[in-house]
């Protein structure tokens, strides 16, 4: 019989440490509209592509442009042929170093893979955290703290490394698909900026970040459920920290956003002076990702 403890610590990942409280869980937020069209490939998980939403001048984000998911770490070489089938030329992957050293990316050897990390994890700091939550240092509170900063540091950190990544999205000529490691926050970021670009209204925004919560639903009941049975091996844990680290939450987008405007005035200005994209050069784009 397999040691139950080493099964279970290879499930704790970054965004899925587990809990050992016996408690009811909470109920996230779920996107009211599910306009995307969902993709179903095996083995990743929140795989979809952007589209079939209007702005506000009433254009319809083109369908295909834009794929976004978790890690490709678990891709099949007989779902090759549906990344080819989507057309899909250019994989952005938004984690970091030790991320991608852990569970590297599996494609085509025709698909044209680039790294761009707006935030790396300095001195083992997401190791450093994940003891402190087995320990039970940790809380909810603490948790729903960290993923506020997060946000918040993810868009005005690194500009440069995030003018990268949305340029390169927009610039290119070929569908494109980005993601992370669980495809809802930093992908989640990338998405709300690219719509926001694009002008479309908060609601509409919101929906499409929202949606993380749809996709990934059976996938983190799964999690929550085991973390549940497996209490008696952390008695320290708290629930909470892996339901604030599963999900995503609007006061997160919330705190992205709300630090653009404190530290540049505006998201116009965020655009024009991290983005370096002007207003001619934002009409462009939407010409061109719109109908």
């Amino acid at each position: 019989m397999k040691n139950p403890i080493k099964i279970s610590f290879l499930i704790i990942s970054i965004f899925c440490i587990f809990s050992c409280k016996t408690q009811k869980f909470s109920m996230p937020e779920y996107g009211k509209n599910e306009t995307e069209k969902d993709i179903k490939i095996k083995k990743v998980h929140n795989f979809r592509t952007v589209g079939n939403i209007k702005n506000v001048d009433g254009r319809t984000l083109k369908e295909g442009k834009f794929y976004r998911s978790g890690n490709l770490y678990k891709l099949k070489k007989k779902s090759f042929k549906e990344l080819e089938n989507l057309g899909i030329k250019e994989i952005i992957d938004l984690r970091n170093s030790k991320e991608i050293a852990k569970k590297p990316d599996r494609l085509p050897t025709d698909i044209v893979y680039k790294n761009y990390s707006a935030f790396e994890d300095k001195g083992d700091q997401l190791d450093q955290a994940k003891k402190l939550v087995l320990k039970g240092k940790v809380n909810g509170s603490d948790a729903d703290r960290r993923m506020l900063d997060f946000y918040k540091d993810y868009v005005t950190e690194n500009p440069e490394m995030i003018r990268k990544i949305i340029t390169e999205i927009l610039d290119s000529d070929q569908p494109t698909l980005y993601h992370c490691t669980a495809g809802k926050d930093r992908t989640g970021i990338t998405t709300a900026l690219i719509l926001t670009i694009l002008k479309f209204d908060k609601e509409t925004i919101y929906n499409d970040y929202l949606l993380s919560n749809n996709y990934r639903e059976k996938l983190v009941d799964k999690r929550l459920t085991l973390a549940n049975n497996l209490h008696f091996l952390y008695p320290k844990m708290d629930i909470k920290v892996l339901e604030k680290l599963s999900w995503v939450e609007t006061d997160y987008l919330d705190a992205a956003f709300n630090e653009i405007n404190k530290k540049y005035g505006s998201i116009d200005n965020y655009i024009q002076q991290v983005l370096k994209i002007s207003e001619n050069k934002r009409q462009e784009y939407i010409q061109k990702f719109t109908y």
